[in-house]
C-alpha cells in the first residue's frame, strides 16, 4: 500500500516539458544557465571573451514555458530575446567526468533566456543576484525536447532568431567557449546533478528588445525550432 503524506496547501504541480513525438513527458528538477558562453555575445555585452572559468546561474523549473506565447513582464522596459541550447539530463552525479558527459543527456530543445535587462544591470551594478532579472515568470520558452537517439549530440551547426521576419541573432553551435561536455563537467563540480535537471548553454550574439506584437522564430539547425508572440 502507498503511504499518503498530508501536505498543508495542496502540492504544487509538475513542470513537464513536451518529447517531440512522444506522449510521454519530461519532468523537470531544476534550471541551470550558463552566462557568456559565445566569445561574440561576451563582447557585445562587454567583458572579456577569454576562456575563464564558466558562469553559472539558475532559473525556477516553473519558468519554463513549453510552446506558448510570451506574456511581458511587469517592472521592466528593456526585456531581451537570448537564443538558447537547451540540454536534458536523464541521470546526474557529482564530478562528472567531461569524456562522459554525454552519456547523461536525454535529448536537446531550442530555447529563450528572456531577460529583464534593465533589471539585470541595476543587479550587476549593486553586485547583486541576477535572478530578479532572469528567473521571472515565463521567461524560459522552449521548444519540445527531441530525444538524442534521434539527433545525436550537436557540436556544430546553426542557432539564430528572427524578431519579425527580420535575422536578430545567428550563430553556430562550434562557437560555444565551453562545449556540451565541458558545461555538464564544470556544472557538476558545483552542483550535483540529477535526472530532470535542464541547461540552457549560452547564447550568440545580437540579443535585443522586444516589444508586445512581436513574433519571435528561433531553432537550432537540425534539432528544434520555436515559434511565439510577445503579448
Amino acid at each position: 500500500m502507498t503511504e499518503q503524506f498530508a501536505t498543508v496547501i495542496p502540492l504544487p504541480a509538475p513542470v513537464l516539458l513536451p518529447i517531440e513525438g512522444e506522449t510521454a513527458s519530461f519532468p523537470v528538477r531544476r534550471v541551470y544557465c550558463v552566462g557568456r558562453n559565445y566569445a561574440d555575445h561576451a563582447i557585445e555585452m562587454g567583458h572579456d571573451p577569454s576562456r575563464e572559468p564558466p558562469f553559472f546561474f539558475q532559473k525556477n523549473p516553473d519558468n519554463l514555458l513549453p510552446n506558448s506565447d510570451f506574456p511581458y513582464p511587469p517592472l521592466s522596459s528593456d526585456v531581451h530575446h537570448e537564443v538558447e541550447l537547451v540540454i536534458a539530463l536523464k541521470s546526474g552525479g557529482a564530478d562528472i567526468p567531461a569524456e562522459r558527459a554525454l552519456d547523461y543527456i536525454y535529448g536537446y530543445a531550442v530555447g529563450i533566456d528572456f531577460t529583464r535587462r534593465d533589471l539585470q544591470g541595476e543587479a550587476k551594478k549593486l553586485g547583486r543576484p541576477w535572478e530578479v532579472g532572469k528567473a521571472f515568470e515565463h521567461s524560459g520558452p522552449v521548444s519540445a525536447i527531441v530525444p538524442a537517439t534521434r539527433v545525436g549530440h550537436p557540436d556544430k551547426g546553426g542557432i539564430w532568431l528572427m524578431r519579425n521576419g527580420e535575422s536578430a541573432q545567428r550563430g553556430d553551435l562550434s562557437q560555444m567557449i565551453w562545449k556540451v561536455p565541458e558545461i555538464i563537467a564544470e556544472l557538476s563540480k558545483l552542483f550535483t546533478l540529477a535526472p530532470g535537471d535542464v541547461i540552457m548553454t549560452g547564447t550568440p550574439a545580437g540579443v535585443g528588445p522586444v516589444a508586445r506584437g512581436d513574433k519571435i522564430t528561433c531553432a537550432v539547425d537540425g534539432v528544434a525550432s520555436l515559434v511565439l508572440n510577445v503579448v
